[in-house]
């Protein structure tokens, strides 16, 4: 079988698709799965890159989508034939967190699902939803179920809701979606007037370029009426925390799901405890949340936004284009 591999030292460069023996005949509690799709992630750009060091030879890639071909002893949940995705934390059944590193995470601590054959315990897929192909079932794993966590499980979404969206990336398109879908008024942010377009036509009620307006917290407070709005989804950290909570409402809830303004700043701790909003850090969620999520897709017929798809061979391609920042919603590879 093919398998895209990693090899030291880290890099783009260093991603080689090689020929690797067929694995074994799934054993009891696990499953074959014939993969057909995955799709890029912030996290994954860090493993190919070397910034979130891994083993030489892994396999990259957490988000993973294919049609299980064979199912050991004493699994029920699935036959052969069944479309499935895969978990990130395949240990985290269900429940609060109790994972809080990527040493069992596909693609980081354990090999990924950049390659055609897996046979992993069952519990480590969900179904995927109906009619989503495996490009687009891929993207819940991470993006997808990030998104519905920080907004339905932890942030309690309801009607009338209104949600602040970062940027025009995979978890804030997904949380676009499902807040509009949950009934929510959503703001979002980017410094490209074309995508903000595009987030208007999905649904937006309003959208700010931050380039344009420094103080966008103050903008979107100004939005709410001065009120403030009851959920931010915040993918930028310290570059972005300050404005985030300049936005909250005083009692509201911000989800801290991204870094991709630093690993580490200053927080305006005087402002959040004037606000008393619950500032919440999270990593992706549990295989019932994904469960839920994929119920709730195929309820609501939504289907995620991807932006460009490559195959296998061009995974580093793929990368090189999600590195540009132009892409809008996920980016995929398929095979």
């Amino acid at each position: 079988m093919k398998a895209m591999v990693l090899h030291a030292p880290a890099g783009l460069d260093r991603l080689v698709l090689e020929d690797r023996p067929d694995p074994e005949d799934p054993g009891a509690g696990e499953i074959r799965v014939r993969l057909h799709g995955t799709s890029l992630n912030f996290h994954d750009l860090g493993v190919v890159t070397g910034r979130m060091p891994t083993a030489d030879g892994r396999v990259p890639m957490a988000d993973g989508a294919g049609i299980v071909e064979a199912v050991g002893d004493g699994v029920r949940e699935f036959a052969a034939g069944d479309a499935v995705v895969s978990c990130f934390f395949p240990d985290w059944q269900a429940g609060t967190a109790t994972i809080g590193d990527f040493s069992r995470t596909p693609g980081d601590g354990m090999d990924g699902f950049a390659q055609d054959v897996v046979v992993r315990p069952a519990t480590a897929f969900t179904r995927a939803p109906k009619g989503y192909d495996a490009v687009e079932a891929a993207t819940i794993t991470t993006a997808g179920l990030t998104a519905w966590r920080a907004l339905v499980v932890d942030g309690k979404l309801k009607a009338g809701d209104t949600v602040l969206l970062l940027g025009t990336g995979g978890v804030s398109i997904w949380a676009l979606q499902l807040a509009k879908l949950m009934g929510a008024r959503v703001a979002i942010t980017s410094s490209s007037d074309e995508k903000l377009e595009r987030a208007r036509a999905m649904g937006a009620e309003y959208s700010v370029n931050y380039r344009a307006r420094e103080d966008w917290g103050h903008a979107v407070r100004d939005w709410t009426n001065g009120r403030g709005v009851d959920h931010v989804v915040e993918v930028g950290g310290p570059g972005t925390l300050a404005q985030s909570i300049e936005a909250v409402r005083v009692g509201g809830h911000i989800s801290l799901i991204g870094v991709l303004t630093g690993m580490g700043g200053e927080v305006p701790t005087a402002l959040l405890m004037a606000r008393q909003a619950r500032l919440q850090g999270l990593i992706v969620g549990s295989r019932a949340e994904q469960q839920d999520m994929v119920r709730a897709l195929e309820a609501g017929g939504v289907r995620p936004v991807v932006d460009r798809r490559y195959p296998l061979e061009q995974l580093a391609d793929a990368f090189r284009h999600q590195q540009t920042g132009d892409h809008y919603g996920k980016v995929g590879v398929e095979w």
